[in-house]
């Protein structure tokens, strides 16, 4: 991972500027894996984010807001009633390790001074939040471990605090560069260098090792076999680089991102091994860099745990409709035979002459084919030949009932999977909490989800309103969020004569260009094409087709679900929505 000790060690300097000698004023846990400590000093607040979720976890200074529960947990509980108001003395990491150890000076219940270490370890899924008392010992922890889960070490209220084990590796504050070369000497020759320098040096991640490889090698691969005396002494000269730069943390932030801006790593360092294929970008500050690579990452995160109830009530109910979808499709194949029965039952009505009482089968002409073939039809010997016609024709309307039946059944199943969908996808674009009461509420509506005692004459919210943008020369775009503000949008807010957008038979959200009595241009109606396709399922595709009409050809059909609606006169233009 890109966070490494030399990263973290950056981080420490940055974040030990800002907030020694500050108290912390609140502590917040937004979720089961967050803290949130916010400081106040003589000259600034600063809010520190500690994060020990498993793809991105870190410690840095933050400015995004976070929706915080309305009951905190049990550990941030404790936190507040040790922490606040506690004065932050120093912060220290133990050699390059992925750990900072963050002190206060605290006062405990008696009014003694005390000493509190918050233990943060950036471990990836092992990473935890520990608070160690002035003895040493685990007062709590965000993630415990005990003897089930680990043997090697213990995480539980009451147990001396232990760092995890040390890797054998050289540590940058204490070795040069002789050593770190006669280290790589030792492992095996077809070895590359980047993964040798992973293997010797603590605190290192794969992007700076491959880094010093690219340096090294000059763009090209380099391995222990072929290192001439040259390629060792460029080695040693960017190890020596290296190092001066994890002891002085004299680094810069620097972010890496694909051809379509999406952030895909970050080092402290300049990186030049992608060459033209990625974009690098130097930030203002490590907090501020780690802030926007985890932006969406994080919020989509923190929606996915408040809406998982959500999720597993929409999984469910799609799985169910899918399995009746299969099923009755199933019996409508097997009643396509159902004309056959009746022809059965025509040729044992004309022919009861020529069948013989108790018969287990017939051969009779098939007078509804001209080549007249001879057709085998099985018979029921306990019935006479006029009782074995009417079970034809009986078993015949039975076919063609349940066929109109199963169509009309099939039709509907397969209208609420997309209604479902639909709600899917407002889950995936839903910011906060607002957001998620709104689908919440539409879900109780529709049946989805019971209602809460005493809410049931309760007065609903009002519907928030919709996203709103505007386009490059100047025409406003609204977009929905859910299907209750895609209603409103559509059928109540819009003007006859505004521009309706919404992928074609992809879920997403109804995007109107409001035209204010004008003529829309190319400009508006592409840019509000490219905003339907971005608020849909289909974000991550190119060439994505968006059907477009005026609202006046926009109807909801009587008792459709919310979001659903019917249009015509409609024309389809391709966006790519991937682009700016």
């Amino acid at each position: 991972m890109a966070l490494d000790g030399v990263f973290l060690r950056h981080l420490k300097k940055e974040i030990g500027a800002a907030l020694i000698g500050s108290r912390v004023d609140k502590v917040f846990q937004p979720n089961r894996d967050e803290l949130i400590l916010a400081f106040r000093g003589f000259d600034a607040a600063h809010k520190l984010l500690i994060s020990a979720r498993a793809n991105s976890a870190r410690i840095n200074l933050t400015k995004i807001p976070v929706e915080n529960p309305q009951q905190p947990p049990m550990l941030c509980m404790l936190l507040r009633k040790k922490l606040q108001g506690a004065k932050l003395l120093d912060i220290t990491q133990p050699e390059l390790e992925r750990a900072l150890m963050l002190k206060f000076d605290s006062v405990n219940e008696l009014g003694d001074h005390v000493e509190l270490t918050l233990a943060v370890e950036i471990m990836g899924r092992y990473s935890n939040i520990i608070l160690v008392d002035e003895n040493g010992k685990i007062i709590d922890a965000l993630k415990r471990v005990d003897a089930e889960m680990s043997s090697e070490r213990l995480v539980l209220p009451g147990l001396l605090y232990r760092l995890p084990p040390p890797q054998d590796k050289l540590s940058m504050l204490s070795c040069d560069e002789n050593e770190v070369l006669a280290r790589i000497d030792a492992l095996p020759r077809d070895m590359e260098l980047s993964k040798a320098l992973l293997a010797v040096l603590q605190g290192v991640s794969p992007i700076v090792a491959r880094e010093v490889q690219n340096s090294v090698g000059r763009g090209g691969e380099v391995f222990i076999r072929s290192m001439t005396p040259q390629t060792r002494e460029r080695t040693a000269y960017f190890v020596k680089r290296l190092i001066q730069t994890a002891r002085d943390a004299s680094g810069r932030p620097f972010m890496v991102a694909d051809p379509q801006k999406k952030p895909k790593d970050f080092a402290f360092l300049d990186i030049h091994q992608y060459g033209v294929s990625m974009t690098v970008t130097e930030k203002t500050s490590f907090s501020g860099m780690l802030d926007d690579f985890y932006a969406e990452r994080d919020q989509i995160e923190r929606m996915r745990v408040k809406s998982q109830d959500l999720l597993r009530l929409l999984t469910n109910h799609a799985d169910r409709l899918s399995r009746k979808i299969a099923n009755q499709q199933a019996e409508l194949a097997s009643c396509a035979e159902r004309d056959t029965l009746r022809v059965m039952g025509d040729l044992l009505s004309a022919n009861m002459y020529a069948i013989e009482k108790g018969a287990k089968s017939v051969k009779l002409q098939n007078f509804y084919d001209e080549a007249l073939p001879e057709l085998e039809i099985p018979l029921d010997p306990a019935l006479t030949p006029q009782q074995n016609a009417q079970k034809y024709y009986k078993n015949y309307r039975k076919a063609k009932t349940a066929e109109e039946k199963l169509t009309e059944q099939i039709s509907l199943a397969q209208t609420e999977l997309t209604y479902i969908d639909s709600v899917f996808e407002a889950l995936t674009l839903a910011e906060n909490e607002r957001d998620l009461s709104e689908i919440r509420t539409e879900l109780m509506e529709q049946g989805y989800v019971r209602m809460q005692r005493g809410r049931k004459n309760q007065k609903q919210p009002p519907i928030a309103a919709p996203l709103k943008f505007t386009t490059s020369d100047g025409f406003t775009v609204l977009v929905g969020r859910n299907n209750r503000q895609n209603d409103k949008l559509t059928m109540k807010d819009a003007n006859n004569n505004d521009i309706w957008f919404h992928t074609k038979n992809i879920p997403g959200s109804h995007t109107v260009l409001v035209t204010d009595g004008r003529a829309p241009t190319e400009t508006a109606m592409e840019e509000a094409a490219v905003l339907a396709a971005r608020h849909s399922r289909a974000k991550d595709s190119a060439q994505v087709p968006v059907d477009y009409t005026q609202i006046r050809h926009v109807s909801k059909p009587q008792g459709a679900k919310p979001g659903m609606v019917i249009y015509v006169n409609y024309k389809t233009i391709y966006v790519d929505p991937t682009k700016e």
